[in-house]
């Protein structure tokens, strides 16, 4: 996990059993910013929000590719940024998708 700001975080592709400690972490809303079956093995956005549901989480499915930056998903990201529960953690892969996103949500770009 790297921390962005007080309320935002990131990190790579997390497992559903992650979800729980990210709850006790005091972390109250996760954004999956990654897309479904990009790589095999990786959990469904399906069972990360079941898991959320589970430990009190707020969950937001906000996939995008590794290329690209849709200005839809920017202008989601930034809604969310505005009223989601903080604080807040996304995910991705790597981290990297998650933080850029944040940063054109925020700081537009």
């Amino acid at each position: 996990m790297h921390r962005i700001t007080d309320n935002y975080a990131v990190s790579g592709q997390i497992a559903i059993e992650d979800v729980e400690a990210i709850a006790s972490a005091g972390f109250r809303t996760i954004i999956c910013n990654r897309p479904d079956n990009e790589d095999p093995g990786q959990p469904a956005a399906d069972d990360v929000a079941a898991a959320c549901k589970t430990h009190g989480v707020h969950f937001h499915f906000l996939p995008f590719a590794g290329n690209t930056l849709p200005i839809d998903v920017v202008e989601a990201m930034r809604e969310l940024l505005l009223t989601a529960d903080p604080p807040i953690f996304a995910y991705c892969r790597s981290g990297a998708r998650s933080t850029v996103i944040w940063r054109y949500a925020t700081l537009g770009g």
